[in-house]
């Protein structure tokens, strides 16, 4: 918890008011009091705060104003509403509005501290993610590539360190995982980021043509050139050429990109001129080369020179943790192209679209956003603006940011292609996560009833991903 959260509280009830701040005090709060819609109003215009905790109805107005008032001076204060007269409308109009949680009176103390507690976690990793998006987005030049999984910022590393190499880079991982955006960072990284950098779909073309895309051609070369063309590898000359599906490529055109990437010359298609070019090639496949190798499907020569530097992606399910900060920045783009105003999805739409699967990886999650937003009827998005087999996958909840899912959802049965270590995990996280949630986090409680003491607890909740804080305010489902 933050050190002493600075919170306002505003009741026109003096009496209630009074002994609630005594409590939160108790609590290490730093705590000012208002007792009207006026008098909150001035707080929040005078002082900065983590937190405001407000009655719904006050004596001289309706505190909905004072939650537009927050967010409008205060965009940052997690907010949360007091009523006595709590209905299911009242709790989704108060979440419109920017409330953080609703609470009806009377006010158990757990139950404050707990939702006090989520608040400020949530505030945290809000602002957490801003600042890694600053970070990222001036460290790389590239908004697209927002995580904070550590996998991804180990390959973030790795492109500091190769660079300004002259190496050849090649980026696997699954189709939508974003190898183009990697291939375009590591240019913008680079010594060459003032020249060109060139982009070919290698399988979208056949051996002839794509022969002549890259290396260009002299007129008369086949039918239909009547004119010379120069290729793709003289126009990146100076700066970088990426390769995309390279696992497509013949056995005949692999010949000719090995001399290439070998003495960095070439004759155009029909020319008898050798060009030499200073390109530093990227490549991508989304395929397995080291079995294409094993097959003769891909010169081994070819795949050791390719295979200097490997930027392996992991898939976006392994990283579900990203999906929130990933969501977030795809909202904000659509909103500011389409003239939207879509404040976000509720904690629930967000618990299914972190259980998913993403079979289509970061670009399928970019398209359910885009869809969600243009279709959507109100300014919170729910599970109902979610595409049905979103919903119908996610039956079988997986703990977010953990990699916990039904193997369904990965498209294997238990243990098929497992250690017994792997297949065992998936229970473990399960029975784990339950009795976390069970305990409201309460990591002793948790222990006890688990028969483990809590140093193992501690160990298994690191090593299956469920000490990620996140976890805490996702709304797990039956709790």
């Amino acid at each position: 918890m933050t050190l002493n959260p600075k919170l306002l509280l505003v009741d026109d009830d003096r009496r209630l008011a009074e002994s609630m701040a005594d409590w939160l005090r108790d609590q290490q709060f730093s705590v000012d009091q208002a007792h009207s819609l006026a008098t909150g109003r001035r707080a929040l215009q005078e002082h900065s705060y983590d937190l405001l905790l407000l009655d719904l109805r006050l004596e001289d107005g309706d505190g909905f104003e004072l939650i537009s008032e927050a967010k409008r001076r205060q965009p940052d204060c997690a907010i949360l509403v007091l009523t006595g007269y709590a209905t299911p409308n009242t709790a989704i109009e108060a979440v419109k509005a920017g409330a953080f949680d609703l609470l009806t009176k009377p006010l158990v103390d757990e139950e404050l501290s707990h939702a006090l507690e989520r608040a400020l976690a949530q505030r945290n990793i809000e602002a957490e993610n801003e600042k890694l998006r600053a970070q990222l987005d001036s460290r790389f030049g590239l908004e697209h590539i927002l995580s904070h999984d550590y996998r991804m910022l180990k390959i973030f590393d790795v492109i500091d360190s190769v660079a300004d190499a002259r190496a050849s880079v090649l980026i696997t991982g699954e189709n939508g995982t974003g190898k183009s955006m990697i291939a375009r960072a590591v240019h913008k990284r680079s010594n060459r980021r003032n020249n060109p950098f060139v982009e070919v779909a290698c399988g979208a073309l056949p051996d002839n043509l794509l022969e002549s895309e890259l290396f260009g051609h002299v007129i008369g070369a086949f039918t239909g050139a009547t004119t010379n063309k120069v290729g793709k590898f003289k126009q990146a000359d100076g700066g970088t050429i990426f390769l995309d599906e390279i696992g497509t490529a013949s056995q005949a055109f692999q010949v000719k990109l090995l001399r290439v990437l070998q003495e960095l010359q070439f004759e155009p298609l029909g020319g008898t001129v050798t060009e030499t070019i200073d390109t530093r090639v990227i490549l991508a496949t989304n395929e397995n080369l080291t079995k294409a190798v094993a097959s003769g499907e891909f010169r081994q020569d070819l795949f050791y020179r390719v295979n200097v530097i490997n930027i392996e992606l992991p898939a976006l399910r392994e990283r579900s943790g990203d999906v929130p900060l990933l969501v977030d920045h795809f909202l904000r783009e659509v909103c500011e192209a389409a003239g939207r105003d879509v404040q976000g999805f509720d904690r629930d739409a967000m618990s299914v679209l972190q259980s998913y699967s993403w079979p289509g990886n970061v670009r399928e999650l970019e398209n359910i956003v885009e869809r969600a937003v243009l279709l959507a009827r109100d300014s919170v998005l729910t599970r109902h603006d979610l595409p049905p087999h979103l919903l119908s996958s996610s039956t079988q909840p997986r703990a977010a940011g953990t990699g916990l899912e039904s193997s369904s959802a990965i498209g294997n049965d238990p243990g098929h292609g497992q250690t017994l270590r792997e297949a065992l995990e998936e229970p473990e996280r399960r029975i784990i996560l339950e009795s976390l949630r069970s305990h409201s986090w309460n990591r002793a409680a948790t222990a006890d009833t688990l028969g483990v003491n809590r140093t193992t607890l501690y160990k298994k909740m690191k090593r299956l991903g469920l000490d990620d804080p996140r976890l805490q305010f996702m709304g797990a489902e039956g709790h």
